[in-house]
């Protein structure tokens, strides 16, 4: 493979909503560079980048893919990412690894929560952009209506380079606004000519706030601007260089699956976004650690996905920010301070891979059979490490719980849902041992299909999908005092213990308090212990429905014992018989978890949003807006939230998203406090 500079290399994440076409103009990227012979389609199934069966079957991106190809003197590395807001930590290991960002956006569809989501993380991470306004040659679009909405939600900086010419069946190609030329399409040849003269007026509109805006970015640029105007070569330069300072987003237009376009957009890589070497320098997490962005600096590389293959092992995709990544070199892992040897090294076309012997700054490739390198992980060299920052995965948002159908298959479940777990950082799986329930959360419903599709056909698992049980609390609404005495005489020594214990609620939240109230003598200190282990056992298992009890205070004050008969397990026994008569006399009754849920969703979707979230008991606690989005902040209990992420999808037509994270307890309404526990006493009924 051909040695590229640093100043020719180009990492670009193509991020936007689901369904926008990303996948699509990666592919005629790939073909209008030669890097493939044939134009993968998505919906045939035969694409370069969706290669995973699930992709295949499904017809939609769920993995992050690497493709890297040249164009025109740039090495482009191109990193495809998922849309579906199921498979977000993809695109946030994308973005994180990239150098700039192209957004992605269906003329037809406008706007989306995707989209919206892609735009925000790209300004996290301060990552240049481009946009590109995708299928214009569907019926009834305007890509002037479009463009309005892009800058009314993004801002001034949105800046046309391009207009289309024509749009629907018409649409036949693009005026360049820096060349000044109109490029058309026909039967996959392009074509340059002199601006049509309907479009004249359009060009000199649009032309001129171009030049301005680019004028505007720089001082040098302005003065020209004002006296006869910066050259070409002058809007070229500003203009990359407003774009890699955040201050300009291009946008360009086209059509992906005719590859109307695409090589325009390709020479506005080349031209406008940044290499590696004009990204700010590279720091680590303490901020003290600096490195230059050279392969003559020490290394640092950054692991942004682990893959596990058949017959492969362990794959790990890094990002080399300095320095030179060789086989058979030795490196530290700095995240976990220990060495790793690098054997074989690939760069990525899709599915196929290249090897190679190095990978230097600023490109990007794989890693084999690393021991102990996973994902987030930092690689240095030995003698000067760093830590790079980390990837800021988002949290599970689903559960579900699932039963293996026989002991074989409860073996290679343990081992495969482990396997998952390690290729995706917003999948976990964890056994329940209070709800006696095997559990696996993702970011959505579709996310959790997946990983089990994956189950059933990498690891032939045949399994069952239950609802996740409830994590329930008992709890008492008043103080009482009551007496717990064990007394067993049966020949021999006998046991005796007796103890009065004061039972009072807790603030919510509190768990459990336990004080030695007892003066004089009347027990003797060396059982109060095993009156407090009685107590906190019983209290694992209430007396409504055998949940575990909380938020309660327990004063032992008094009692007797026997100078022969009492021991720490007669003292433990009158505890535990104290808690029980406490909690039926006390006032018992049932909690439940609340999640704090936050949906984002575009406005016409408010309403029936927010019904369906009172329809499941949920409290509307604000609403907030996001751009052309609206945020609404809830508490809903969590047993109403199983398989929300299907119902918002349906209501929104896959245009929201949400989150949901533990928040609190709550007392449960009585009509459904009595419904649990009775639902509750047939499934012990029936485990006997």
């Amino acid at each position: 493979m051909k040695d590229y500079n640093i100043e020719n290399i180009r990492n670009i994440c193509l991020a936007s909503h689901g369904g926008s076409g990303k996948t699509t103009l990666a592919e005629a990227m790939l073909y209008d560079a030669k890097a493939t012979t044939r134009l993968g389609k998505v919906d045939a199934g035969n694409s370069i980048m969706d290669y995973d069966q699930d992709e295949i079957d499904r017809k939609c991106s769920i993995n992050l893919s690497l493709a890297h190809f040249n164009w025109k003197g740039k090495f482009l590395n191109l990193i495809d990412t998922p849309g579906y807001a199921d498979f977000m930590g993809e695109r946030i290991a994308g973005m994180r690894v990239a150098d700039s960002c192209i957004i992605v956006i269906d003329v037809a569809s406008g706007l989306e929560v995707g989209t919206e989501m892609a735009w925000q993380e790209a300004d996290k991470m301060n990552l240049p952009r481009i946009l590109f306004v995708n299928k214009m040659t569907k019926e009834n679009v305007n890509f002037r209506e479009i463009l309005e909405k892009i800058i009314e939600r993004f801002g001034t900086s949105v800046l046309p380079v391009q207009i289309p010419i024509g749009s629907g069946s018409s649409f036949k190609g693009v005026v360049d606004l820096i060349e000044e030329k109109a490029i058309t399409y026909e039967n996959g040849k392009m074509t340059e000519s002199e601006i049509p003269d309907d479009m004249k007026e359009s060009f000199e509109s649009f032309k001129e706030k171009m030049v301005e805006s680019v004028a505007e970015t720089e001082d040098s640029l302005t003065e020209k601007y004002l006296d006869k105007g910066p050259s070409r070569e002058e809007v070229i330069t500003g203009l990359k260089t407003g774009v890699t300072s955040g201050k300009l987003f291009p946008v360009l237009c086209g059509d992906a699956l005719s590859s109307a376009g695409v090589d325009r957009l390709l020479d506005g890589i080349s031209k406008y976004l940044p290499s590696p070497k004009d990204r700010p320098p590279i720091t680590g997490k303490d901020k003290s650690a600096t490195r230059e962005t050279s392969p003559d600096a020490p290394l640092s590389a950054l692991v942004f996905k682990t893959l596990v293959e058949p017959h492969v092992g362990e794959l790990n995709l890094v990002r080399v920010y300095s320095g030179v990544l060789s086989s058979g070199r030795e490196v530290i892992n700095s995240t976990k301070g220990s060495a790793e040897k690098i054997s074989q090294i690939f760069l990525f076309k899709g599915k196929e891979r290249i090897e190679v012997k190095e990978i230097k700054a600023g490109n990007i490739g794989a890693l084999v059979k690393l021991k102990n390198t996973r994902t987030g992980d930092t690689l240095a060299d030995k003698g000067n490490p760093i830590v790079l920052e980390g990837i800021d995965f988002p949290r599970p948002a689903a559960s579900i719980a699932i039963v293996p159908r026989t002991k074989a298959d409860e073996d290679k479940v343990s081992s495969g849902l482990a396997r998952i777990a390690e290729e995706d950082p917003t999948f976990s799986v964890k056994y329940d041992a209070e709800l006696k329930q095997t559990l696996i959360y993702g970011l959505g419903e579709l996310h959790l299909e997946v990983v089990v599709s994956r189950l059933r056909r990498k690891f032939g698992v045949d399994m069952e999908l239950v609802k996740p049980r409830i994590p329930y609390r008992e709890t008492v609404r008043r103080k009482v005092e009551v007496q717990g005495k064990y007394k067993k005489q049966s020949g021999g020594r006998g046991q005796y213990g007796d103890v009065w214990v004061r039972f009072e609620p807790l603030k919510r939240g509190s768990g459990f308090e336990f004080v030695n109230g007892v003066v004089g003598g009347s027990i003797p200190s060396k059982y109060i212990p095993s009156v407090e282990k009685g107590i906190r056992g019983a209290m694992q298992k209430g007396v409504i429905a055998g949940y575990p009890t909380v938020d309660l205070k327990a004063t032992a004050y008094d009692g007797s014992y026997h100078s022969v008969d009492s021991s720490d397990i007669a003292f433990k026994i009158a505890g535990s018989l104290a808690f029980k008569k406490g909690q039926e006399t006390a006032g018992s009754y049932l909690l439940e978890p609340i999640s704090a849920v936050e949906v984002v969703i575009p406005e016409e979707y408010m309403g029936d949003v927010m019904g369906d979230l009172n329809s499941r008991r949920g409290k509307i606690q604000g609403m907030e807006s996001e751009g052309t989005l609206q945020k609404i902040k809830a508490a809903v209990p969590q047993a109403e939230m199983y398989r929300y992420s299907s119902q918002l999808r349906s209501m929104t037509q896959g245009r929201g998203t949400f989150s949901q994270t533990f928040s609190h307890y709550e007392e449960v309404p009585r009509e459904i406090a009595e419904r649990i526990i009775s639902e509750t006493a047939k499934e012990k009924e029936q485990e006997k």
